[in-house]
């Protein structure tokens, strides 16, 4: 669904208005909606945006290898409270630090590895970034605060390498790239691409910046993509492919970790996720930079809407990206109607075993209203008209909450001795069919 006119124009103009005040050579935003890729802004001539211009991403391949984390955890091949020790017994300079921890910038990590990766230089294989691993590099006991640290995920990557016995760029291309149609998003740098520069700051000139291979940091940044591409991840992020990832396990990695703001709780990190919180919504996604590059990645996923977007200068008044990116998307949210998928009647009532079980019960004077979901099977629960839980049936007359406050909790079938349903008992909590009931 398009953006209206009015909306349109106004996300031109915050991309004209930040390309013109930041001195950005080249400077493209994306809008998604519902999985599709709703407005385009753009702003600069070196080069045009495009659809199709590659920039690199940075960071934001961070969320591509917290996904690939997470599929092994899924597999059973690892899980996320062992230490990293555990899978690369070179690192046991961190010796309490572990995957979760590394996943959400939580392990108390240094930012940077040795040597001069981020400084326009080639980066080192495994091997040379493990044996630059010491105790140094550990700045903070583990989970004490937050430090974003793009070791962490040049030490991730050498997990999966060892795990799989795959090198990431592998991974990353049979796993996600391929399944997703990400045909646009390529280790190294694929024509057209956007060249990056640095702005020099008083007479304005630009100087092109290296194309480096970060190889073992790799995992932590090297990515470059296109709009579209992006665009399609930001629909991941927002609805997975199950193929790809459980949804399950996308909710579990834009749940916090850590809060990286302390003082206003407007941000944190989850399972490779960053989450921004913009008034009484969150955006999860991820920022990026390289050299000449800057990137920005926000999705919301309760709308599904999202935005993506590069520029090509380093020097992009350092940050400004995101921010851009962030009001984009809070105005898109504020002033649009959220797609509503139609509403369709069930083809047919509930089983004979389970019609008994829906309408009005009662606990304490608190009525709890229970349908079926005859899309899934489950069963339900609207508690007070602000606490909806569904569960899942486990056995006979046994059912488990999958969602809302009850996640997690048992929900009973109590029969009588003709087999009726006369009460449902949730926790411990039991509700009858009505207010003077005795459970």
């Amino acid at each position: 669904m398009p953006l209206r006119p009015e909306t349109a124009r106004h996300v031109d103009a915050l991309v004209a208005d930040a390309q013109s005040a930041g001195h950005v050579p080249s400077l493209i935003i994306g809008v998604v909606r519902d999985g599709t890729l709703a407005h385009l802004a753009t702003a600069g001539t070196q080069p045009h945006p495009d659809v199709d211009l590659q920039y690199r991403i940075g960071s934001i391949t961070k969320t591509m290898t917290a996904v690939l984390v997470m599929q092994e955890r899924d597999a059973g091949r690892l899980a996320l409270d062992d230490p990293l020790r555990r899978h690369l017994p070179e690192a046991a300079a961190a010796d309490a630090v572990t995957l979760r921890q590394l996943l959400g910038h939580a392990g108390g990590l240094q930012r940077e590895p040795d040597g001069p990766w981020w400084e326009r230089r080639e980066g080192v294989d495994l091997s040379a970034l493990l044996s630059g691993f010491t105790a140094a590099k550990v700045a903070h006991p583990p989970h004490r605060v937050w430090h974003y640290s793009n070791l962490a995920y040049g030490l991730l990557g050498g997990v999966l390498e060892r795990i799989t016995g795959t090198p990431w760029a592998q991974l990353a291309q049979e796993r996600i790239l391929e399944p997703l149609g990400l045909h646009r998003t390529t280790y190294a740098a694929t024509e057209p691409f956007a060249r990056g520069y640095v702005l020099h700051p008083w007479h304005h000139t630009l100087r092109e910046e290296p194309r480096t291979d970060s190889r073992a940091m790799a995992p932590a940044g090297q990515l470059w993509s296109t709009v579209t591409d992006l665009a399609r991840w930001a629909a991941f992020l927002a609805d997975p492919d199950p193929a790809v990832l459980s949804p399950a396990t996308l909710d579990e990695m834009c749940a916090p970790v850590i809060l990286s703001d302390l003082d206003a709780w407007r941000g944190g990190y989850g399972l490779g996720i960053q989450l921004t919180r913009d008034g009484d919504r969150v955006h999860v996604g991820h920022g990026g930079s390289m050299p000449g590059y800057v990137a920005t990645l926000a999705v919301h996923r309760p709308s599904r809407t999202g935005v993506v977007g590069f520029a090509n200068s380093y020097g992009f008044r350092t940050g400004a990206i995101g921010p851009l990116g962030h009001r984009v998307l809070t105005h898109v949210l504020d002033v649009e109607p959220v797609p509503v998928r139609p509403w369709t009647p069930a083809e047919a009532p509930p089983p004979a075993d389970l019609a008994p079980l829906t309408g009005r019960w009662w606990w304490m004077g608190t009525a709890l209203d229970v349908s079926w979901d005859r899309a899934t099977g489950e069963l339900v629960g609207e508690l007070r008209g602000d606490r909806i839980s569904r569960y899942a049936r486990e056995g006979p007359d046994r059912w488990r909450g999958v969602s809302g406050v009850e996640h997690g909790e048992v929900l009973t079938v109590r029969r009588d001795e003709a087999g009726r349903p006369v009460a449902l008992d949730i926790a411990t909590f039991v509700f009858t069919r009505t207010p003077d009931d005795e459970p």
